[in-house]
């Protein structure tokens, strides 16, 4: 079996959790997320534990097993505590503004680039060149900080661009006569 879905997930206090015959739901105080049940894979909740079991010995019930119960683990993480992901903006006149539900990005374009974040994600801009996204599902967190920083991915020669926070850039050396 596999070693990661051998683990037994705690459940805090404030978290609720229901297993269905055929979706999980989790809410707690940053929301609800709900995720299908997959077939080659029971789900058990006992005295605040949630415990993840092959159906049957094949291996891809085995590895289905690891898969799920870090996808579950994920959701009681995300609605008690919640995932972000911290951007920074490098390069001159480069701006970030959180309007709402919206991010006003200006990164030397010759216009200004808005991105709309979607339902249950939260954009927030400490200062102009910090953006921090949070929110309950962490594929979701992840999936916008990634389109966020495609929009100017750095570049390699002077680094300029949206970078994540802890992203290192490796620069290279200019051409040389």
């Amino acid at each position: 079996m596999s070693r990661v879905g051998k683990m037994p997930i705690a459940v805090p206090k404030g978290v609720d959790v229901a297993v269905a015959a055929e979706q999980i739901t989790v809410k707690g105080a940053q929301g609800t997320l709900v995720r299908p049940h997959h077939p080659l894979v029971s789900v058990t909740l006992e005295a605040g534990v949630l415990r993840v079991v092959p159906a049957n010995d094949s291996a891809e019930a085995d590895a289905m097993s690891g898969t799920v119960r870090a996808l579950l683990a994920n959701m009681v993480n995300g609605v008690s505590r919640g995932f972000e992901r911290k951007l920074s903006l490098v390069g001159v006149g480069f701006r970030a503004q959180a309007q709402g539900s919206k991010l006003n990005l200006q990164v030397g374009f010759s216009h200004p680039v808005v991105k709309e974040m979607p339902a249950g994600v939260k954009v927030a801009t400490p200062t102009q060149t910090e953006i921090v996204i949070s929110g309950a599902d962490r594929q979701s967190v992840g999936q916008v900080a990634a389109e966020v920083r495609a929009i100017r991915p750095p570049e390699p020669y002077k680094g300029k661009g949206i970078r994540y926070a802890d992203e290192r850039v490796t620069l290279k050396e200019t051409k040389k006569k």
